[in-house]
């Protein structure tokens, strides 16, 4: 698998529970909403933001 490329600052809870889904990929997160990634166990209002930030650098969005 391809190494992992999630943003930087994200909390280890965040970080588990994102891996364990198989999300390793900033890019994943274009086929997934806010909604969807918030439902994960350790997933936070702070998580989110993080990602979305991340993503809005790269010219990248959650899906709507």
């Amino acid at each position: 698998m391809s190494e992992n490329s999630l943003p930087n600052g994200l909390a280890k809870p965040a970080i588990r529970a994102l891996t364990s889904e198989g999300y390793l990929q900033l890019e994943q997160f274009t086929q997934l909403s806010e909604a969807e990634v918030l439902k994960l166990h350790g997933m936070g209002p702070k998580a989110i933001m993080t990602i979305k930030n991340a993503l809005e650098e790269n010219g990248l969005s959650f899906k709507k």
